[in-house]
């Protein structure tokens, strides 16, 4: 049994401002001196981000789907090492989850992961457009499933004194605690685009400007104390923290990994990079936007998420690393690229010469691509053999001409085939969270040995 106070910010919807409450009650509980332990229900990279920046520590996702629920619990104390608190920011609204034919109904929502912590919930109500309806609003999510403890309201873009007096005497009589009422601020915006928030890496001083001022705000409008009495009750954990070295077996050879960074490339999930260190790599980071070339003895490199789309032109300027990349996949290293890494891995994208490692035209697109799979390898690869099932997800608004190559990388669904398998790359729209999958991070590590590489390199001559 482990202790750790915790508590689940949630929403009747999307857009209520959960995002930003809990960005704020994350810094505004820093501040107070905490160490607190921020995560996030679902696959989003975005909103860790935020709440990184915030706690100074990761941010880190929850997310049944992509892990399995055996392990959410698990993860939320592997993140809360020496934390005094966790705090985790749900997913749209409070019940909804993933729409797959394979899971059940609310599968993965904020609800789920709230059963599987047993952890207390507060709703983030948006109080703008209504007045004593919101005890009825209310009054419906804390009866709808009674395995949910609804534990208090944080009323946001509050009108004025009277409107929060009216919504206060409304939920009073509904027994729900008001924890806390916010201003309408709209001054205070976060700017998005075409994937939702701009991530917090790409903002640098203005992002540490909000999120400070996102404090101050949740400080000055919501009853920390009766927070953290919340969720002090919260009962002890039956599970024991995650731990990466207990999912796979060291390697010789302590092969050299680089790891994409920097503005373009901001997705990932921490317990990847985790996971290829504790199966014995030596993880360094290369930003390609001003790396011109990769560390020196990469043995292997993988290229996650982002948004290579805003910044083609200095991707493409960078001629230097590119090159680089190019010689790397040549020599048949192990090359991993998820979504914004397979842009970078294509010919061009939005008519801009990128690596060219695949034969493959990339470009924006008309529509948001978004969901959840549940995919096979169908070709063996660097990431995986021939028949491996996982989950994963998809988040992109951009397409590759061709979506799939001789040697797909995935299939989902009946005819559905994407990506591609091109000597020691794998790259593909799917975005993986290898702690579901710890074999993933294990087999690409053994292809990234020194013995292994030189078999592939003979392979390739």
């Amino acid at each position: 049994m482990t202790r750790i106070p915790r508590v689940v910010v949630a929403a009747p919807s999307s857009d209520a401002g959960k995002t930003s409450v809990t960005t704020g009650l994350v810094a505004a509980l820093t501040a107070r001196g905490l160490a607190v332990s921020p995560h996030k229900v679902g696959p989003d990279y975005i909103d860790p981000g935020y709440h990184g920046l915030a706690a100074g520590r990761p941010g880190r996702n929850l997310d049944p789907w992509l892990v399995g629920e055996e392990r959410i619990a698990p993860l939320l104390l592997h993140g809360a090492r020496g934390a005094d608190l966790a705090v985790v920011e749900g997913v749209m609204g409070l019940f909804d989850g993933a729409t797959h034919p394979t899971v059940e109904p609310g599968f993965a929502s904020t609800a789920h992961v709230a059963g599987l912590l047993r952890a207390p919930v507060v709703l983030v109500v948006d109080a703008s457009s209504q007045a004593r309806s919101v005890a009825a609003l209310v009054h419906g999510f804390a009866t709808f499933d009674p395995s949910v403890r609804l534990g208090g309201v944080i009323l946001n873009r509050v009108g004025s004194d009277r409107h929060e007096a009216i919504l206060r005497a409304a939920l009073g009589a509904a027994g729900v605690p008001v924890l806390g009422a916010i201003r309408r601020l709209e001054t205070l915006h976060t700017p998005s685009r075409h994937l939702g928030l701009v991530p917090a890496a790409e903002r640098s001083a203005e992002a540490v400007a909000t999120v400070l001022r996102l404090g101050e705000v949740v400080a000055d409008g919501v009853d920390l104390t009766a927070v953290l009495r919340l969720a002090g009750t919260a009962p002890d954990v039956a599970a024991q923290p995650w731990d990466p070295a207990a999912e796979v077996t060291p390697t010789g050879g302590r092969p050299r990994i680089a790891v994409a960074g920097g503005p373009a490339f901001t997705f990932g999930y921490a317990e990847n990079a985790e996971l290829l260190a504790a199966a014995g790599a030596e993880v360094v980071t290369v930003d390609p936007l001003r790396d011109e070339a990769l560390p020196e003895g990469t043995d292997g490199l993988v290229v996650g998420g982002g948004f290579p789309e805003v910044y083609a032109a200095e991707l493409s300027a960078n001629e230097t690393l590119r090159a680089d990349v190019a010689a790397l996949a040549a020599r048949g290293a192990p090359v991993a690229a998820e979504c914004a890494g397979l842009l970078y891995l294509a010919r061009e994208l939005d008519g801009v010469p990128m690596c060219g490692v695949l034969d493959v035209a990339t470009a924006m697109a008309p529509r948001l691509t978004l969901g959840y799979r549940a995919a096979v390898a169908t070709t063996g690869s660097v990431l995986a053999a021939a028949g491996t099932r996982v989950r994963g997800h998809e988040f992109h608004r951009t397409h590759a001409d061709p979506p799939a190559g001789p040697s797909p990388a995935w299939q989902w669904g009946a005819t559905a085939r994407e990506g591609f398998v091109q000597g020691g790359v794998h790259a593909s729209y799917l975005h993986l969270n290898w702690a579901g999958t710890p074999g993933v991070a294990q087999r690409f590590v053994t292809a990234c040995t020194p013995a292994v590489r030189s078999e592939t390199a003979r392979a390739h001559r």
